[in-house]
């Protein structure tokens, strides 16, 4: 048993095994497919889809849901699951937008924003971690308290009018490229390091691969855990800002659905909904994935929900696959 945790414990995502490199490569050889295949629809239809300015549209519309899954990202590799990103955007939007709109600067509404992300990740990780209560139930709740009071603090009314120093935010340019595409990348690489290069990261891949035997070799799981959700809540948190720089428009239902877009890339990018086995970095394409798909539809003009049947399909999909590896290594 000591064994068992040591080598729990010391787990690190570089220790890949040829299977799942072969699950990387088929990762990345699908994001190509669906390029090459909307190239050449849209091709065959008179339409652009590989340009340099689509290219960069879709990492821009993705990357409210990139930021989002960052944390859904962590969670899952815990074991555990939040339910309750999205409605921390539409709460966070109408929170700041309030903060905003009472004239204090733009600044100070985006900390309290993130405070308030952060607070609904740790009331969700003291209640899962401490209170062993099941993260779907969890998370579940609090989805519906977010969205409550989304919806209680502003009555139900979306907020607009904001100064035009918002959209800054998420539409300024730094050396031509958007800052919403610098975000999305710097924040992929901090995390990144902090997983691969951190006690911390690789006591997250030691608690989803067997909490226990991280238990016996001396890992603090519940504080991992608890810091786990609270990371979720910070990228809810700052998706919720991104949301509102982009639309400068406030609306108590902004993010419906976002939890499941997160949850999605990151089973696309190969994270384990069992917990303990994935790269964060693969979540981005999977995120990218489902943006270039979204985009594709769109260039195409299929009505929007067809897209959202397809959408659920690849979703599916993607779940079935994560699935029937694990009964193969089992």
């Amino acid at each position: 048993m000591k064994a068992q945790a040591e080598r729990s414990a010391n787990f690190s995502p570089s220790r890949e095994s040829n299977k799942a490199g072969l699950s990387e490569i088929s990762l990345y050889v699908g994001a190509v497919a669906i390029i090459l295949v909307f190239t050449v629809i849209c091709r065959i239809v008179g339409r652009n889809f590989l340009t340099f300015n689509n290219i960069q549209n879709i990492i821009t519309q993705s990357s409210v849901i990139a930021v989002i899954a960052i944390g859904a990202s962590i969670v899952i590799l815990t074991g555990g699951i939040d339910l309750s990103a999205g409605s921390i955007v539409g709460f966070v939007g109408i929170f700041a937008g309030l903060i905003i709109k009472a004239g204090n600067p733009i600044w100070a509404a985006c900390i309290a924003a993130v405070i308030a992300g952060i607070a609904f990740g740790f009331a969700s990780g003291v209640i899962i971690s401490v209170g062993k209560v099941p993260a779907f139930i969890t998370t579940l709740g609090f989805m519906q308290v977010g969205r409550g009071l989304a919806l209680l603090i502003n009555s139900g009314k979306p907020i607009s009018g904001f100064p035009p120093e918002l959209r800054y935010i998420m539409n300024a340019k730094l050396f031509g490229v958007p800052l919403s595409v610098i975000y999305v990348f710097v924040f992929y690489f901090i995390i990144i390091v902090m997983m691969r290069g951190t006690r911390f990261g690789r006591h997250i891949y030691a608690i989803g691969g067997n909490s226990n035997a991280a238990r016996l070799s001396g890992v603090r799981v519940q504080r991992v855990e608890i810091a786990a959700y609270i990371i979720s809540g910070l990228f809810a948190a700052i998706g919720g800002i991104l949301l509102l720089s982009r639309l400068t428009y406030a609306d108590p239902n902004a993010g419906s659905g976002y939890e499941m877009n997160a949850i999605a890339s990151t089973v696309i990018g190969g994270i384990s909904l069992s917990g303990g086995k994935g790269k964060i970095g693969n979540t981005l394409v999977g995120s990218l994935i489902l943006g270039s798909l979204t985009c594709g539809l769109q260039i195409l003009n299929v009505a929007t929900y067809y897209q959202t049947i397809i959408t659920g399909v690849v979703i599916i999909a993607a779940v079935f696959a994560d699935k029937t590896k694990e009964r193969k290594r089992e």
